[in-house]
């Protein structure tokens, strides 16, 4: 009798969920949600790495495959042809091309930059402090994200012109500046920061404005990272031809769409146009998301 219990007891159990415990060659439903998350997220790689891939293998593509019907995703016959004659039509523009860039790269900045600094000023108070009026204010923000740019184009137009900055940079910077999106994200985030450490710091002697940048941004630096990100790609592919005239204050948006008008021939360069104004922002996009990760993880206490 001692012997059939030993020997019972010595079996491998099972678990309700199918692992057995003896040598562990079964999977739980822990391991089969492992497999099918890792699953999901490589079917959403894929998807996402398509575009990319087919903008650069299009513009690799001979003026010819660019119109095979169905098209194909690899180009037969790889060629930088499209980028040499791209190349060669930048030389030929009014302004010099590196006139254009600077142009890009000076209203992307100071408007990223701009849009951060008072786009965070603004929602730290809405977030943080008791401002009359705040839940419809918080409202109106919300509401304002249902609108597109376009909508506020005459107002903007009239405005700049009585200001008399048509022809400006402040013309391409002041209506981009103060858009609501990074508003929205950065008041959201700040909630989220424990009231408890700005009353420490109050009672430290520190001014309203010594907390918003020594302990409220820097605990915001997921948010205002994520706001710039969005800002700097929206602005960077931003033509500024309603507001500006002057051929030396147009942007590379503008001069690449002119290049590339043409007739049927420059469909090769503008593919290679495509692929030019996406190189800036992805950059941008992929050394930025790594800091959001890292970032994520350690800022935003929560009580």
């Amino acid at each position: 009798m001692a012997f059939k219990a030993i020997s019972r007891a010595a079996k491998p159990k099972r678990r309700r969920h199918g692992r057995l415990l003896g040598n562990g060659t079964g999977l739980n439903r822990k391991s089969y949600g492992d497999v099918l998350m890792l699953l999901l997220v490589g079917v959403m790689a894929v998807f996402s790495f398509f575009p990319l891939l087919m903008a650069v293998s299009t513009s690799l593509k001979p003026i010819h495959e660019l119109f095979y019907y169905p098209p194909k995703i690899l180009a037969e016959n790889p060629t930088l042809d499209n980028f040499r004659m791209l190349l060669s039509l930048m030389q030929n523009t009014r302004v010099s091309f590196f006139r254009y860039a600077f142009n890009t790269v000076f209203i992307s900045v100071t408007v990223t930059v701009g849009h951060v600094f008072l786009a965070s000023m603004a929602a730290y108070p809405l977030a943080k402090l008791k401002v009359p009026g705040i839940n419809l204010i918080n409202t109106l923000v919300m509401f304002s994200l249902m609108f597109v740019s376009t909508v506020t184009d005459v107002a903007n137009y009239l405005t700049i012109s009585w200001l008399g900055w048509l022809d400006t940079y402040w013309a391409c910077i002041i209506p981009t500046i103060g858009g609501s999106l990074g508003l929205f994200v950065m008041r959201n985030y700040m909630t989220t920061i424990p009231d408890s450490l700005l009353e420490a710091a109050r009672m430290d002697g520190c001014s309203d404005f010594q907390i918003y940048w020594r302990i409220v941004m820097p605990l915001s630096k997921p948010a205002w990272l994520t706001a710039a990100i969005l800002m700097f790609q929206q602005v960077w592919s931003m033509d500024n031809t309603n507001y500006v005239y002057d051929e030396s204050l147009k942007t590379l948006p503008y001069a690449l769409s002119q290049i590339t008008s043409g007739a049927m021939v420059r469909a090769g360069a503008g593919q290679a146009v495509g692929v030019l104004m996406m190189i800036v922002p992805a950059i941008v996009f992929i050394v930025n998301q790594t800091k959001i990760i890292d970032t994520m993880a350690s800022a935003g206490i929560k009580e």
